[in-house]
C-alpha cells in the first residue's frame, strides 16, 4: 500500500507540474476534442490547488515510510 501511495502523489505531481508550467493540457485536449474544458481547467485556481494535493499526498507518503522503518 505504501508504495502504491508514493507512486501515486510522485506521479500526479509530476502530471500536474507538467500540466501547470508547460503547454502540454491544451495540447491534450484539443486532441482529444475537449477543448471546450480549456477555460475551466487551464486556470491556476485549479491547477495550483491540485498540484499542492499531491505534493501533500507525496510528503505524507514519504512521512509513513520513513516512520515504519
Amino acid at each position: 500500500m505504501k508504495n502504491k501511495l508514493l507512486a501515486l502523489g510522485v506521479g500526479g505531481t509530476i502530471l500536474a507540474a507538467l500540466c501547470c508550467f508547460t503547454p502540454l493540457l491544451p495540447v491534450v485536449l484539443t486532441a482529444l476534442g475537449l477543448t471546450g474544458l480549456l477555460g475551466v481547467v487551464y486556470n491556476d485556481a485549479v491547477l495550483l490547488p491540485i498540484l499542492a494535493g499531491f505534493l501533500i499526498l507525496t510528503g505524507y507518503a514519504l512521512w509513513r515510510q520513513k516512520k515504519q522503518k
